[in-house]
């Protein structure tokens, strides 16, 4: 994706099952908990860029001291700023060994319990009290809720008038602050009902039960207690595993796998829609919370956004680059000799090393006995990370951006070969048209041939991804072109007006699963887009024939069977709330509103 996407945030939970005594005795340091942590978070920081929070609880906390504390940082690179600000805190370790209950109750950020947090907002606020974990403190230790998470709900509204219907004052109308409230609110109910015989998933069930989005939560109360729970979509991911020494839970399986050295097959998926518990004992269990839904993971996830070095992930980012195929080679019209393969960005890198053994094979296969066959590829693009601009002149500013990356020269015989280049995903086609097509066409091929892993993006996303403006997708504006070109705009005025009328009816009258967006695609053929979206996309005066390949979605369910969780693709969304984001989007274009759409 050459384009900056911002994404769902990642959060860990990390429990220590046995006492300090036991750590500092095998590991040397009261700060085993704390260690693996830093190393939990750096495993995931490619998720998390502006933002980053860690909580720390010890069980048993001395009264009057806090039964927790908290660091947070905004300052980039935050996690770097994050670790040094709690470092500089800790100070040199005595001679004398402490025990841990001494650890503990004297060495700041040492406890059983951890939860960590990398931000990526995608909107509202970007300062330090948006970052994670948040606190809802209370007089009763039982009461005090620690909370971070994955997530993004599409119903805040409808939450906040709860809360306020209930007694209460939501200082804020941001999903993570609501939804620290509204636990905090059914924890306080809880206790208060059954104070002899509390029950953490009975609040997580009554909390929960009518969010309307995705969301992985995390959470430790002060006495101990502790949770992870998952939508019942299964949406965001989420990953667990325990053994005698600690139970973690994570946003991806490759980082628990590099902090304590477990296989794939050790690290489980967090079930979907329930919660695993674990008590002040260490006690775990798992508990179901919410009604079960079919199963919608994001799919973006395997394209784009987790780590590729996920066994799973990496062998369907190869899948997807195969499947690429034979749609690449009709387009160069099999001409082996006069093709060179690349791709851009470096995400895209697995799914080329798939492109390229399926070409390998079928290079084999078509050339003529007695001959070497050959496939032509190269490295022909890399992102300058040093790149900066502090350029005001607008026109000066745009020439050298298209600097941005820098190209191998001496791969491309200029005017007889085509350049074929692999991309996972093109979503707004801002820097493809600004900077990579222009630096390429500097190249002089005779074509170029951008392939995407990804079928076009047609609708916005209200689940944690920040792609919720229809003006921002070029397949979109692509398909306006063509209703302009065509003459049927009258229907992008219905479908408009269709999409009013339902968001004007009350929440609970509205028709789930009526996407008022997907009528305009519908009236044109997969090339017919894909040929608006290449005109759109070529910047003038780009002397190369232009031309785009898409993953159909056929292709993209096959390569990743598991993970139907395809709206962006397919504008098939999860929940009620997808469905009127996607309207809500539409009105918002149409009437040239520059807002949110949820």
């Amino acid at each position: 994706m050459s384009d900056q996407i911002k994404h769902e945030c990642a959060v860990t939970l990390l429990r220590l099952r046995r006492s300090l005594d036991h750590y500092i005795r095998k590991y040397g340091t009261p700060y085993y908990g704390f260690q693996k942590m830093a190393l939990l978070l750096e495993k995931q920081h490619n998720r998390g860029q502006d933002g980053a929070g860690l909580g720390c609880v010890g069980l048993d906390p001395m009264p009057g001291f806090p039964c927790y504390q908290l660091e947070k940082s905004n300052t980039r690179p935050c996690l770097a700023d994050l670790l040094e600000k709690i470092g500089r805190e800790i100070p040199p370790m005595p001679e004398k060994p402490l025990t841990g209950e001494e650890a503990k109750h004297n060495l700041p950020f040492c406890g059983e319990l951890y939860l960590g947090h990398l931000r990526y907002g995608t909107f509202g606020r970007s300062g330090i009290n948006a970052c994670h974990p948040f606190v809802r403190e209370n007089a009763c230790l039982n009461r005090t809720l620690m909370l971070a998470g994955n997530f993004n709900l599409t119903d805040t509204a409808e939450i906040f008038r709860t809360l306020q219907a209930t007694g209460h004052h939501p200082s804020s109308r941001q999903d993570g602050a609501l939804i620290l409230q509204q636990i905090g609110h059914c924890l306080e109910l809880m206790r208060d009902r059954k104070q002899h015989n509390f029950d953490l998933a009975e609040v997580l069930k009554m909390a929960a039960g009518r969010f309307d989005g995705a969301f992985t939560l995390c959470g430790i109360l002060g006495d101990g207690e502790s949770f992870a729970l998952r939508d019942s979509a299964g949406i965001r991911p989420g990953y667990y595993y325990f053994d005698d020494e600690v139970v973690v839970v994570s946003s991806e399986r490759p980082a628990i796998q590099a902090a304590f050295d477990c296989t794939s097959a050790e690290v489980n998926e967090l079930p979907p829609g329930e919660a695993l518990i674990i008590q002040p004992d260490g006690t775990v269990q798992f508990r179901p919370c919410l009604p079960p839904k079919p199963l919608r993971r994001c799919v973006f996830e395997r394209i784009y956004f987790s780590r590729g070095n996920d066994a799973d992930i990496h062998h369907e980012r190869k899948a997807l680059g195969r499947a690429l195929v034979p749609a690449i080679l009709r387009e160069v019209n099999y001409d082996w000799e006069n093709t060179l393969f690349s791709y851009i960005p470096n995400t895209a890198q697995i799914s080329f090393h798939g492109l390229l053994d399926a070409l390998q094979e079928e290079c084999w296969r078509t050339t003529p006995a007695g001959t070497m066959p050959r496939v032509r590829f190269g490295q022909i693009a890399v992102k300058d990370a040093k790149f900066r601009t502090f350029i005001a002149d607008a026109e000066a500013r745009r020439e050298f951006y298209m600097h941005i990356y820098d190209v191998t020269y001496g791969l491309v015989r200029p005017g007889s070969d085509s350049l074929v280049v692999v991309d996972d995903s093109i979503v707004r086609g801002n820097t493809m048209r600004s900077a990579i097509l222009p630096i390429l066409d500097r190249l002089a091929p005779r074509k170029i041939v951008i392939a995407s892993a990804a079928p076009p993006i047609r609708y916005p996303d209200c689940y944690g991804i920040d792609m919720a403006n229809l003006r921002e997708l070029v397949a979109f504006e692509a398909v306006v072109d063509l209703l302009r070109a065509s003459g049927k705009l009258d229907l992008l005025d219905r479908c408009y007006r269709q999409a009013k009328e339902l968001l004007q009816k009350k929440l609970e009258d509205q028709t789930a699963g009526i996407n008022c967006v997907r009528p305009l695609y519908d009236a044109f053929s997969d090339e017919e887009l894909t040929r608006a979206i290449a005109e759109r996309l070529k910047p003038e005066g780009l002397r190369a024939e232009l031309a785009l390949v898409f993953q159909s979605c056929e292709d993209l369910a096959r390569c990743c069977p598991e993970h139907r969780g395809d709206w962006y693709f397919t504008g098939d969304y999860p929940t009620p709330g997808g469905f009127r984001v996607v309207n809500r989007a539409l009105v918002n274009y149409v009437e040239n509103r520059d807002e949110r759409a949820y």
